[in-house]
């Protein structure tokens, strides 16, 4: 699920200069987008993050758990436009699909 019909292509944001937000409403526990990208072991996330700094390239992994991430940064979607906050109106879950690993965004509440 690279597409969601419910978030629009990344926007400037005060936040952190890009954001995701939404097309329409979306009601809580709904599901928002997946955060996809390559799935890469977790041991080669140090050798990347210095590969895309030298580059002069932002850096976007999601670590599925201690043995796997998802780096979006080069093959990844509007999901990693998703800022943090300290009132946040979505969490993440790790969901297994047909034996392979997805992080997917739901809403914690009622998102405008």
């Amino acid at each position: 699920c690279h597409f969601s019909p419910y978030v629009s292509s990344p926007h400037r944001s005060a936040i952190h200069g890009r954001g995701l937000f939404c097309k329409r409403s979306i009601d809580v526990g709904e599901m928002v987008i997946e955060y996809s990208g390559n799935v890469i072991r977790s041991v080669l996330t140090d050798k990347r993050e210095k590969y895309y700094d030298g580059k002069g390239v932002g850096c976007y992994m999601f670590r599925i758990d201690d043995y796997e991430v998802v780096d979006a940064t080069v093959h990844g979607n509007a999901a990693r436009f998703i800022n943090h906050s300290c009132e946040p109106n979505c969490y993440s879950r790790v969901i297994n699909v047909d034996g392979q690993k997805h992080i997917v965004i739901f809403a914690t509440r009622k998102i405008y």
